[in-house]
């Protein structure tokens, strides 16, 4: 792979909520009793680890949403 090339194809329709979901995976991490480095580099953290963190949030985040599509009463097509 060249130098600069990142093999995710994960891309944020919102770039503006990177900030946020960071601090999410922090706050996530945290409440798992998983120690995230200092310097964000997870490559050290276990597979099991990380996909706890990630299905972790994405549970928050559908519930969210779900609460946000519920708090939306009376919508018109």
């Amino acid at each position: 792979m060249a130098k600069g090339q990142e093999r995710s194809s994960n891309w944020l329709v919102v770039p503006q909520a990177a900030q946020a979901l960071d601090q999410m995976k922090f706050e996530i991490a945290q409440e798992l009793g998983i120690q995230i480095p200092a310097d964000g580099y997870m490559g050290f953290i276990a597979s099991r680890d990380n996909g706890a963190i990630g299905g972790h949030i994405t549970r928050r985040l559908v519930q969210m949403a779900e609460q946000q599509l519920a708090g939306q009463t009376g919508m018109t097509r």
